[in-house]
């Protein structure tokens, strides 16, 4: 059974590319790198041996894997799981506010239409937050 834990990487093997799977990691000489032998990408080691990034300059944000003894995992960054609750938190006050003004606002509409659209309101906001974490 493999182990869930990141496991140091060794800088004398080679691993499968976390890009592609056909391809391999082979260590660069001289330095605390990997270069695939397909896809030509670069991967400097992070984190006391644990993790590998990605050095690209065409991709809008860092990607960086942990090896499981495995394979690769995502190694996702403590900025995105820092800003998931307070995005949460941001998303169901603004659901609290919109059908406590659509319950107390002047009966000029049906209460069941203004509770319809304010509900089909925060499900958009949510369908968005679920959008903007799966990247």
């Amino acid at each position: 059974m493999p182990s869930p834990k990141a496991q140091k990487i060794d800088f004398n093997s080679d691993y499968p590319c976390p890009c592609r799977r056909r391809g391999r990691l082979v260590p660069i000489t001289l330095t605390d790198a990997f270069g695939c032998d397909r896809c030509q990408q670069i991967f400097v080691v992070q984190e006391n041996a644990q993790v590998i990034e990605q050095l690209s300059t065409t991709y809008p944000y860092k990607r960086a894997w942990r090896w499981s003894g495995h394979h690769w995992n995502v190694a996702h960054s403590s900025l995105a799981r820092g800003y998931f609750p307070l995005t949460l938190a941001i998303i169901f006050g603004l659901i609290f506010l919109l059908l406590l003004t659509t319950l107390n606002s002047p009966l000029s509409a049906s209460l069941a239409f203004r509770v319809i659209a304010a509900l089909v309101l925060s499900m958009m906001l949510v369908l968005m937050l679920w959008l903007a974490c799966r990247r």
